[in-house]
């Protein structure tokens, strides 16, 4: 929403969107309170525009229906505000439904995408057809000869995510959220599920199976192995919610929902679960003093959302080492970056990798002659400390040795 404001040569001094739906909740119902600090509208209200040349926005995201209300714009001056007399603009929320209709000629039906209120900017309206996209048209009306088995919805291009519910005479269908799912092992993952049938018949059964005998389908809950190990969620009417639980590589398949009711029976296509563990990878494990050394977290398939990444030394965070990227470098190592490495994925991060364990010896340091260079390396409570060793004659090597706790004097070492 946007609006256009001037106040000649008086200095705007402060501005705001308000609704007037929202004055209950004021501190005083004669003064408006801005938007943004609204809590139903937290996190969804964003302003825009140019002072200098009056102008003002407002955008909403992720409307919803209690969103359907009259938007005003104020601004204050040096001396008045301004606009609260004005008429604002209304806004309202509507979703999409799709309605059936019989046609003029026989056999034939006519499908309305149709909203609560008139859409702006002439929409482009896209139908589906048992969930795959078959029309594209400014009309928002869809004439042809349907078949009583198809489901039908519509959207509107650019918002193709929000569709209407489907709608059909006698229809069979089931549909996961997900065809595919990526899970950690010994998570617990939900495979969401609705069905549809006609609406004359009673569900008799409904269960999850993995195989077929070729005889008759075998409900997954009285599988050995699986008892106690899955959960069914959903109901005898839409949904066919499945949980899994303690996940084990195993359990990586194609899981199919099948329900029987008292005029037919029906299956799902599988939906492919994937179960993974995390793998830490080290390249290389053994490295001289100040070179790098990469880590990698790595799944099987592909987690989602986007996974944050966690670092661990010795079974303790890595400080300020969470990423975006299942890689992490450790630059110019020196012997303290010695010890035992693992990640982990944001939200399991009881379920590390299993550790591996990184080698950091004493980088060479050359003396006044080759054939007698010589590395001091001393070994002290599980840490490594190298030191550099310099020749004073050709019999004569002398050691500076240095501790973060304490400062030992020289050493000599003299040869026979």
């Amino acid at each position: 929403m946007s609006c256009t404001y001037g106040s000649g040569y008086d200095t705007v001094t402060s501005s705001l969107w308000f609704s007037p739906k929202q004055s209950d909740s004021w501190r005083d119902e004669s003064i408006p309170e801005d938007l943004t600090t609204d809590p139903g509208y937290a996190g969804r209200v964003e302003y825009a525009g140019e002072k200098e040349r009056g102008r003002s926005s407002l955008r909403i995201t992720d409307l919803r229906e209690e969103d359907s209300a009259e938007y005003k714009f104020i601004f204050n001056t040096q001396t008045s505000r301004w606009g609260n007399s004005f008429p604002g603009t209304t806004l309202t929320v509507s979703d999409l439904q799709v309605k059936v209709t019989l046609a003029t000629e026989a056999g034939k039906r006519t499908l309305t995408c149709s909203t609560t209120c008139t859409l702006t900017d002439n929409p482009t309206y896209i139908w589906y057809k048992n969930g795959h996209k078959v029309k594209e048209d400014t009309s928002s009306l869809y004439s042809d000869y349907f078949s009583d088995a198809d489901s039908y919805s519509c959207s509107v291009k650019g918002h193709e995510d929000l569709q209407s519910p489907a709608v059909c005479q006698n229809c069979w269908s089931v549909t996961y959220t997900h065809q595919s799912i990526c899970a950690l092992k010994e998570s617990t993952v939900n495979i969401s599920c609705s069905y549809t049938y006609p609406s004359y018949h009673e569900i008799k059964k409904a269960f999850w199976f993995t195989n077929w005998s070729g005889m008759d389908h075998e409900d997954l809950s009285s599988v050995p192995g699986y008892q106690g190990h899955i959960e069914y969620l959903g109901d005898k009417k839409s949904d066919c919610t499945l949980r899994i639980t303690d996940l084990r590589l195993s359990d990586s398949t194609g899981y199919r929902f099948r329900f029987i009711t008292s005029g037919g029976k029906f299956a799902g296509s599988p939906v492919s679960l994937t179960v993974t563990d995390v793998v830490l990878e080290m390249d290389p494990t053994s490295v001289s003093e100040r070179e790098n050394v990469t880590l990698t977290c790595r799944t099987k398939c592909t987690l989602d959302p986007i996974t944050v990444y966690s670092w661990y030394k010795n079974g303790q965070p890595i400080p300020n080492s969470n990423t975006s990227s299942p890689v992490y470098i450790l630059f110019s190592v020196s012997s303290e970056d010695t010890g035992r490495y693992s990640c982990a994925v944001e939200g399991h991060e009881d379920l590390p990798s299993a550790e591996e364990t990184l080698t950091v010896t004493c980088q060479y340091i050359g003396g006044l002659d080759i054939q007698f260079d010589i590395v001091i390396m001393l070994i002290l409570e599980l840490r490594i400390y190298c030191f550099p060793c310099e020749y004073i004659s050709i019999n004569i090597l002398v050691c500076n040795i240095h501790f973060p706790e304490f400062v030992l004097p020289q050493c000599h070492h003299y040869f026979k």
